[in-house]
């Protein structure tokens, strides 16, 4: 059974790179998913949520007295609900609720649980809360001055030695690179220096937050809801109400999109409190409103690039400051940007530093690979302005400066077997690319990267009696994923598709997993369940050996069946899955495969877009005409997600480009909190986009996966830019280039020629 314990797959695939139904497919067009406000509890109450009206407020006073008094109102609920909470909680819970200070417009003041929605919207009108109104920042650069009003007067910078002797908004300080930035400046023949802007832009799900908490009398509690990861939920709510993780219980509905969005935790612990005052389960549901105004986006930014090249195109120093705002807590998405940066290129001489922000906004959150789509518009911007005046073609000049494997990257590793420049060759020679243009139109492309990550993965595989399978993952279902875990089973089992059934498991019924994000569940999952359906078949194999009589080592799996083999083996006949199944109750009792792993070398990933762009120079309106994705999947488990996934990616990140941003007046109150003035692309806007799946295998994970799902966003702010640039002449610097801002721009340039 030597061969079993092979860490990749040496035949070819059978079922892996198929594309067949999603399991959860019939269930979501019949209507019959649940979702996170599709679940109802017998006495259930109906909780709300007071918001902040001001951006920053110190909070002097709470009288929940007369909402108590009205009837139907069952529990009410302040900061003084909540106790003392471990430091590395401290900031979830002052955003969960304000505690002595509102910190953005929509910051959770109290809640309430009353018998209907009607009661509770009225209890909360009914709190009366006294504010001493403080002076507000929403703006990055400006929350960094000097003069500038400070939301933490405890905040002294990290990342920095020495401490800081002042507080300030800057949460922390990141530095990335290698080098000498002064000498390879001096040997650069052209260098460029640029500043952009960047807009906040929310993840756009459909569905808001939603949960149903009950809390019972014997201790025990119990949450459904909506989310990216219910570990995280389970853990968080039980340190925030001091309970022991093994009497909570969390269950992740069908999702209605995240992207980033949703592994951040909110109304839960909310819920949960409620219901342990009011004696009964709690259900809330964010607004629209709410969802945009007290949830988290991405960062806006300003930055500056700095790139020096030669005449012969080699790229010899590259130097980038970013400033990102994270809303009114810390957070880590700076030091990604700063990190991928220039993770797509060879660079001897590199450096890349970040602020984190503090801004009288909602804390921020991840939003598909956080980070790098704002500092790769950026760098891309710059990178595509060299090509142009070394009179370079775009992707040959990228060619020039591609990392390879053996590269050390601008954020420290040395790359392992990578695919960019089997992509940027891919891109080069696809008929998008070599098609003439339309008349009017233009074309701009970019690259871009993303780590992709593994992390703490907990997997369980049951051979049920009649030789089906059913795989419990720990990992929320975000994208299809549910498909791929199915096919990866039933790969390495050799049995059919059809026979094996995912389930996402409650967090009391499976070991710890990590968050879905980092593009880690198709990796980490996958890997995990390979090596528990080769547990399983171990254990299998040797069940068919103690019945033959013969070896072990004279057993082999073969296309759903042990099989005898070798000199030791005798003559019997193949017994299959379904036969061994049925006699393990005598043979042993039944059979699984588990796995626990924090799982590592998830590998890298890179993309190109290429894009054709019309402007109408008249409005400042800017139609995709074309648009394309060739992007490096490690091996595409079902290729339809795969490319479903790049689709995805590149809309949002057109929508990003040219429309979608957060809109503050100066009185800090956000302007556009809803679809109906929140932009986002919808079906008229964008073409059919094209989507090309390079393959060069990860050596970290048996069938060469790489993630897939946060790369596509990466590249398109870029490659829009580089297209309205080459459509316009005009340089965009800032994010989104909606037709106002363009035609300004077209306008102004046009004075200057």
């Amino acid at each position: 059974m030597a061969d079993i314990d092979r860490l990749e797959k040496v035949d070819g695939f059978k079922v892996v790179g198929t594309r067949p139904n999603r399991p959860d497919g019939v269930d979501k067009v019949t209507g019959r998913a649940r979702f996170g406000a599709d679940i109802h509890a017998p006495g259930m109450l109906i909780g709300k949520v007071l918001r902040s009206p001001h951006p920053h407020a110190k909070i002097l006073s709470i009288d929940t007295t007369r909402a108590l008094a009205l009837s139907g109102v069952k529990a009410v609920l302040t900061s003084d609900d909540f106790g003392d909470v471990p430091a590395m909680h401290q900031a979830t819970l002052h955003n969960v609720m304000a505690h002595n200070k509102a910190l953005y417009e929509g910051h959770a003041i109290a809640a309430v649980a009353a018998v209907d929605v009607a009661i509770a919207r009225k209890a909360i009108k009914l709190i009366d809360v006294e504010y001493e109104i403080l002076p507000h920042v929403t703006d990055v650069d400006a929350a960094m001055a000097e003069d500038a009003p400070l939301l933490h007067e405890d905040n002294f910078t990290s990342g920095i030695d020495p401490k800081p002797s002042k507080p300030s908004n800057i949460a922390t300080w990141s530095e990335f690179g290698h080098g000498n930035l002064d000498e390879g400046f001096s040997q650069a023949d052209i260098i460029l220096e640029r500043e952009f802007t960047t807009e906040a832009t929310h993840q756009g799900y459909i569905e808001p937050h939603a949960c149903l908490a009950t809390y019972s009398e014997d201790g025990n509690s119990e949450i459904w809801c909506t989310t990216q990861g219910h570990f995280l939920v389970r853990d968080t709510c039980a340190a925030l109400l001091d309970i022991a993780v093994s009497r909570l219980r969390v269950t992740a509905s069908e999702i209605g999109g995240g992207f980033g969005g949703k592994t951040v935790v909110y109304l839960e612990p909310l819920a949960l409190a409620l219901s342990r005052k009011a004696g009964r389960p709690v259900k809330m549901v964010m607004s629209r409103s709410e969802v945009f105004r007290s949830t988290g986006p991405t960062s806006s930014s300003s930055m500056r690039v700095k790139i020096g090249v030669r005449k012969d195109g080699r790229i010899i120093a590259a130097d980038a400051h970013l400033n990102y705002q994270s809303g009114a807590f810390g957070g880590f998405i700076a030091m990604l940007g700063a990190m991928c940066a220039y993770a797509c290129y060879s660079l001897e001489n590199v450096r890349a530093t970040a602020n984190e922000v503090l801004t009288n906004r909602p804390m921020q959150a991840s939003y598909r690979a956080p980070g790098a789509p704002i500092v790769n518009f950026a760098v891309e911007s710059v990178i595509d302005e060299l090509a142009v005046e070394l009179e370079l073609d775009p992707i040959e000049f990228r060619l020039m400066n591609a990392a390879k494997e053996g590269d050390r990257s601008s954020y420290g590793p040395v790359f392992d077997q990578i695919g960019l420049i089997q992509t940027l060759e891919t891109a080069r020679d696809h008929p998008h690319y070599q098609a003439t243009l339309a008349k009017g139109q233009a074309r701009g492309m970019a690259v871009g990267f993303w780590f992709n990550f593994g992390g703490l993965t907990s997997v369980s595989l049951n051979v049920n009696f009649d030789g089906t399978v059913t795989v419990s993952v720990g990992r929320p279902d975000i994208g299809g994923s549910r498909a791929a875990m199915c096919q990866m089973a039933a790969e390495e089992l050799g049995i059919p598709y059809d026979n094996v059934r995912t389930i996402i498991a409650d967090t009391s019924s499976l070991g710890f997993n990590d968050t879905t994000d980092g593009s880690r569940t198709t990796f980490a999952n996958g890997l995990a369940i390979i090596r528990a359906a080769r547990g399983a078949i171990r254990d299998m194999c040797a069940r068919a050996a103690k019945t033959w009589d013969i070896p072990e080592e004279a057993v082999e799996w073969v296309d759903g069946c042990a099989r005898p083999c070798g000199s030791n083996a005798g003559d019997f006949e193949p017994m299959c899955i379904a036969e061994i199944a049925r006699k393990s109750p005598k043979t042993g009792g039944p059979i699984a495969g588990h796995h626990e792993v924090n799982a590592e070398g998830a590998g890298v990933s890179f993309a190109v877009h290429i894009a054709d762009v019309k402007v109408d120079e008249e409005t400042g309106r800017t139609d995709i005409c074309r648009y394309t994705v060739v992007q490096d999947a490690g091996k595409a488990i079902h290729p339809a997600y795969v490319e479903g996934q790049y689709q995805g990616g590149a809309a949002q990140g057109i929508g990003w480009a040219l429309n979608e941003g957060y809109v503050y007046g100066d009185d800090g109150i956000m302007q556009n909190p809803g679809f109906l003035d929140y932009r986002m692309p919808v079906c008229s806007d964008l073409p059919m986009i094209e989507a090309k799946i390079i393959e060069i295998p990860n050596k970290g994970h048996p069938y060469g996966v790489r993630g897939v799902g946060e790369t596509s966003i990466v590249p398109p702010l870029a490659t829009v830019a580089n297209a309205i640039c080459s459509a316009t002449g005009v340089r965009m610097t800032q994010i989104p280039m909606a037709p106002p801002v363009l035609l300004k721009a077209i306008e102004k340039n046009n004075k200057q020629v």
